[in-house]
């Protein structure tokens, strides 16, 4: 580990962008100190440690404040400049930070509504999403509390129903968009860059609902998600109408399909 920076993540639990910057952390063999936020009740802590912002991850480098996963891997960057998450060769970086953006802004609200509105209709899966987290008390108490954050969370990230069936028909579409940017090599190589973090962790945490895995069925993805995240915290059972996910079966892969 590099004892020379100091870092301290605040993540939230669950979240796929914190998940994200602690693997870049990792990435760059940064020692740093997690400190785990409540849903919701994060927002006015972040702003009490004086961040400009109320999203995770934010994270303070050499006193530094950061948030949001780009800005903290060009930080990174800055501080440990190996091994690269930003390549140096211009076009290779251009690609990579159109990658990088497109998950930002598409792949991982996507992902992030989606979870939301699940764990609002079914409560089952909460607990599981806070398997190792540091919150000050017991996860059983913490799932006990959960409803009201879950709710509003919900409503923050405007993960209606009308919303979420929408995600669910664009889904095979962006897996389809990611299985591209792997056959193309922009991600996926033996040089992790940051678009391979923003896209692996929301891919993940995709595939840990019910309601989404039958999309990942035969696609490189599935697998290329798994070896860059092996362990994700959390499973919810399905929970969404049936008829709202007849797309994600029909536009799998033949080969997926006949072997589900």
């Amino acid at each position: 580990m590099i004892a020379s920076v100091r870092a301290t993540l605040f993540v939230i639990p669950g979240s796929h962008p914190a998940m994200a910057a602690r693997l870049m952390l990792e990435r760059k063999g940064i020692d740093y100190r997690r400190i785990d936020l409540v849903p919701v009740i994060s927002k006015g802590i972040l702003r009490v440690a004086g961040f400009p912002g109320v999203t995770v991850p934010a994270m303070r480098l050499d006193g530094a404040r950061i948030q949001g996963t780009g800005a903290i891997a060009r930080a990174l960057d800055r501080a440990v400049p190996e091994p690269p998450l930003l390549p140096e060769d211009p076009e290779r970086r251009r690609e990579v930070e159109a990658a990088e953006r497109w998950a930002d802004e598409t792949l991982q609200p996507l992902a992030r509504r989606l979870i939301w509105n699940i764990l609002a209709r079914d409560p089952r899966g909460r607990r599981s999403y806070l398997e190792g987290a540091r919150l000050g008390l017991p996860v059983a108490l913490a799932a006990k509390t959960a409803p009201p954050l879950v709710y509003l969370s919900k409503r923050f990230n405007e993960a209606d129903d009308d919303r979420v069936r929408r995600d669910l028909e664009a889904l095979p579409a962006l897996l389809d968009r990611v299985d591209e940017l792997l056959a193309s090599g922009v991600i996926g190589g033996d040089d992790l860059n940051v678009a391979d973090f923003q896209i692996a962790t929301s891919l993940r945490l995709l595939m840990t609902l019910d309601d989404a895995r039958p999309a990942f069925a035969g696609r490189p993805c599935g697998d290329y998600a798994l070896s860059l995240v092996p362990e994700y915290p959390g499973y919810a059972p399905a929970a969404l109408p049936d008829e709202w996910k007849s797309a994600l079966i029909q536009a799998a892969p033949a080969a997926g399909r006949e072997g589900s």
